[in-house]
């Protein structure tokens, strides 16, 4: 009996290289490492209950694509990229953005409310929608960044990848739509008491 080594995990750039020689298993291994955050970000960004086609349709043009992904930014970023673009088409094509993050609060609910005090997940939850609400009503563009940087915990790099905009964009948009953010909240905030 002889004792083999522990199996090292491959990183996405080892899987990218084999899937861009044909290996179609290393590209169906990405897919499997990518598709929650896929998921996630097809719906932060609005498309709601198409998040599943809009993610199925980013991995086909990824694969597609595949032979011009340059490992410049992470594959993450790049295939959250397509995700976005992908999801813009859907806004395009159905003129619909409200409801963004509100159908993705009610479909990812936080499990430690759920041990909370019912007083403190009454409050817990009044906080969410407020945040949900102000989120709602931020532009677009104010509301991807945000989406990217705090509910993807995407890093600077991977946000200016998956949007396509300059770093200066991305890092004033931050700041602009946190204080229009913050300015909401704490709107609220007064008008609840």
């Amino acid at each position: 009996m002889s004792v083999s080594e522990p199996e090292v995990p491959l990183d996405d750039d080892e899987f990218v290289e084999r899937a861009q020689h044909g290996d179609l298993e290393a590209y169906e291994l990405l897919v499997a490492r990518h598709t929650a955050s896929a998921y996630r970000t097809a719906v932060l960004l609005g498309a709601g209950s198409d998040a599943e086609d809009v993610v199925q349709e980013a991995f086909v043009k990824g694969y597609r694509k595949l032979t011009r992904y340059r490992g410049e930014a992470s594959f993450r970023s790049w295939l959250l990229a397509i995700v976005a673009n992908e999801t813009r088409n859907l806004h395009r094509s159905r003129i619909r953005r409200d409801g963004l993050v509100l159908r993705a609060a009610a479909a990812d609910r936080d499990p430690a409310i759920a041990g909370d005090s019912a007083v403190g997940a009454v409050l817990a939850a009044e906080r969410r929608t407020m945040l949900v609400e102000a989120l709602r009503r931020l532009p677009a563009k104010d509301r991807e960044v945000i989406v990217c940087r705090f509910f993807l915990d995407l890093n600077e790099d991977e946000t200016v990848t998956m949007l396509g905009w300059p770093r200066g964009t991305v890092k004033s948009r931050t700041s602009r739509a946190l204080a229009k953010l913050r300015a909401m909240l704490d709107l609220q905030e007064v008008r609840h008491g």
